[in-house]
């Protein structure tokens, strides 16, 4: 059984892990970097450890920094968050072979949804559509599928994620120069620059299902989340369930994710991501080895908490419910209020949080390690705090969410609340009918009236 957990995260997600572990009983300890001393997560851990400087290359990527903090600090496991080293198969290894539970997947589960290509290879084995494309690393190869599947294709990074070393060509003529950008890209992000390609599918819905597996063999599955609402391949809006899949493509989904799951022995928390057209057809695209951003909404309609389940799982513990139990009990909303300037471009806006009022009432859950007077880092994520609402329906979480909204007050840095704001009131967005690249053509017509 685990005793104490190190949180190698910070922010929202690593208070997050903290209350979990607090409400398991178990001691914790953060590592911070020098600029998060005074951080909410900080003061809320049993124990604290700084891990390095501000930039997360010397503090939160830093592996042997953290597996020094771990080892000092007596802790006998691990939870990474998200992003930073929740999917570095190298800091995995070395906390197998140092004793250190990591809660999280196996080394050889990162490592085989990571390879995109590969992942992709796997799903067609388990007789899971995937999106037409071409796998292999070969510029020549991938132009000739390109063409011989139709522009627009496009690009994506082999060990990609978050959008980045990813572009939609729409002719044979930008392909040479888009491979050579998301090449380089690849290389800067993620340390290497293998490509592969996919058909470019018109307004789809990206749709993913949330799982648990445990070291029983057991799989756990969730009602679907519609993540489409994205800017520059960056999720802002969540929601579940989907106002689109009814209950048979539900339990499609579901079913593939199963499989999926089953053939690669996963283990603890993980999404499988899909895109279904607009005829209904769902096609593979991923699978993310972690706990994600938008995890609240899953846990509010189905009333499991995620996080908690990820800690007994790796401490080899029972889960307390059964598949059957998982049932959708409301429908929730997520907004990801990031520290950005909406009206220009949506750039960072670091700076100190001179005021701030939070939402409450029925229906409403605030995840975020902001205060009053907190200093909004330069050096990570702008993300200030998930605002997330639910409802007995669609329509009342969003209600709900348009009060959240409206309570929510920060001030001394932009955000992007006014921009949700506008979003709530959207017709499109009301009516459940968007798509992904709805929300880009939205701000672009946004840009073109004002000039």
């Amino acid at each position: 059984m685990i005793k104490k957990v190190f949180v190698a995260n910070r922010g929202e997600i690593a208070l997050r892990v903290l209350r979990s572990c607090k409400e398991l009983e178990l001691k914790t300890v953060i590592g911070y970097s020098e600029v998060d001393k005074n951080s909410y997560p900080v003061k809320f851990a049993d124990e604290k450890i700084c891990i390095g400087g501000s930039s997360p290359s010397i503090s939160y990527l830093n592996i042997p920094s953290i597996i020094s903090a771990i080892e000092i600090t007596k802790a006998d496991a691990v939870h990474p968050g998200y992003g930073f080293l929740s999917e570095n198969i190298q800091f995995v290894d070395i906390c197998n072979a140092t004793g250190i539970t990591f809660i999280g997947p196996t080394a050889e589960n990162i490592k085989t949804m990571g390879d995109k290509p590969l992942a992709r290879k796997i799903a067609k084995k388990c007789r899971i559509p995937i999106i037409p494309g071409y796998e292999e690393f070969n510029y020549d190869k991938a132009l000739h599928h390109a063409k011989k599947i139709g522009f627009p294709v496009i690009i994506k990074a082999s060990a990609g994620g978050g959008g980045r070393g990813m572009r939609i060509v729409s002719s044979a003529d930008e392909f040479e120069n888009l491979w050579n950008t998301c090449y380089e890209e690849s290389k800067i992000s993620f340390g290497e620059g293998g490509l592969y390609i996919e058909k470019f599918l018109e307004r789809p819905r990206h749709i993913e299902i949330q799982l648990l597996a445990d070291k029983k063999g057991n799989i756990y599955l969730f009602p679907e989340r519609d993540c489409s609402i994205q800017r520059r391949h960056q999720k802002l809006i969540e929601e579940s369930p989907s106002p689109v899949i009814g209950i048979k493509l539900r339990r499609k989904l579901q079913k593939y994710a199963y499989k999926l799951a089953k053939n690669i022995k996963y283990l603890n928390a993980g999404t499988i991501e899909f895109l279904v057209d607009k005829d209904k057809k769902p096609y593979f695209i991923e699978m993310n080895t972690r706990i994600q951003v938008e995890h609240p909404i899953t846990e509010l309609v189905s009333g499991i908490d995620l996080v908690k389940s990820q800690i007994l799982i790796a401490s080899g513990e029972k889960l307390s419910f059964k598949q059957r139990d998982i049932g959708i009990q409301a429908h929730s909303i997520e907004c990801r209020i990031n520290a950005e300037d909406p009206e220009n471009n949506f750039l960072p806006s670091p700076g100190k949080i001179e005021k701030l009022f939070l939402p409450s009432g029925p229906g409403v859950r605030v995840d975020t390690h902001i205060f009053e007077g907190y200093i909004v880092p330069p050096y990570y994520d702008s993300l200030l705090m998930k605002l997330i609402t639910y409802g007995r329906d669609r329509n009342e979480a969003i209600r709900r969410m348009k009060r959240a909204l409206e309570e929510t007050v920060i001030e001394g840095v932009k955000t992007t609340i006014p921009f949700y704001k506008e979003i709530m009131d959207n017709p499109v967005f009301l009516s459940g009918r968007y798509y992904v690249g709805y929300l880009e053509n939205y701000i672009a017509k946004k840009v073109i009236n004002k000039s």
